[in-house]
């Protein structure tokens, strides 16, 4: 990775979305400046949490715009997983970064099976294969791993990088309001139920009773270190879960479905 682009990697299962900024986040502060009484809207270490009201689009995108910023998309369509890279890439074309540069990466090892989806003007996509496996946890384990990777090999000089899990769609908006140097969806679930890292040996452990913030799953069959987010997309605005009365909006959603018909060894 060069030192000319400032990148950092986490995961989005749901409820996380990881990107890599070399230009930062600051420039867009003033355009998220404004007020909600009725939801938390900074975090304790000062990350603005965005939600549907708290930012000025217009203003947003009129910072962003001429910057001709690059944005890409990692996508993982393994296995039975392909069949929702045709709902992914249509809804992607309806919402996210509408008016920016976008390429999508799919990695998949069902290469002729990716559909063929017309993209505006300024928007691609590349398919990377990658091997089968009879085991979704591998799978989702080696996903940093490949993405490093396509980073030092094709995108050390790409602004923002998100990777988001192709058995989800796009309902709303998602455009230059979720830019930041690492941006984290919180988790929309109630707080009791975060499945947090109780093993003291492990270097993610929190202790009973701590934990204000969940971004992903798979922290224990998978531990890993966390990286405090400088920005929070408000979690239930990128949920599929029953809307509560603070949510304006659905942004982003998982599809509805039956894990043991698409997962190897569920």
């Amino acid at each position: 990775m060069t030192t000319r682009t400032r990148q950092r990697l986490a995961l989005l299962s749901l409820s996380l979305t990881a990107q890599f900024s070399k230009k930062g986040s600051s420039c867009g502060a003033k355009a998220l400046d404004v007020y909600r009484s009725d939801v938390v809207s900074v975090t304790p270490w000062l990350a603005p949490v965005v939600w549907e009201g708290t930012f000025n689009p217009v203003l947003l995108d009129s910072i962003y715009e001429p910057q001709n910023i690059s944005v890409a998309v990692t996508v993982f369509a393994v296995g039975k997983y392909i069949m929702f890279l045709k709902n992914f890439l249509e809804t992607a074309e309806q919402h996210f970064f509408i008016g920016f540069n976008v390429h999508v990466y799919v990695f998949t090892d069902r290469t002729k099976d990716v559909p063929q989806v017309k993209m505006a003007a300024g928007r691609q996509l590349t398919v990377r294969s990658v091997p089968s496996s009879k085991r979704w946890q591998e799978i989702s384990a080696r996903r940093m791993e490949l993405i490093q990777l396509l980073i030092e090999e094709e995108l050390h000089h790409t602004d923002y990088i998100f990777c988001l899990d192709v058995d989800s769609k796009f309902h709303g908006r998602w455009g230059s309001e979720s830019l930041g140097g690492l941006v984290a969806v919180i988790h929309p679930d109630d707080r009791s139920r975060f499945p947090y890292e109780r093993r003291p040996e492990s270097r993610a452990y929190l202790a009973p009773g701590e934990g204000d913030f969940y971004y992903c799953g798979g922290g224990v069959w998978r531990p890993r270190t966390g990286s405090t987010p400088a920005r929070c997309l408000a979690g239930g605005e990128w949920s599929h879960l029953k809307r509560k009365p603070e949510i304006h909006i659905i942004r982003f959603s998982g599809v509805v479905k039956n894990y043991a018909d698409i997962r190897p060894n569920v």
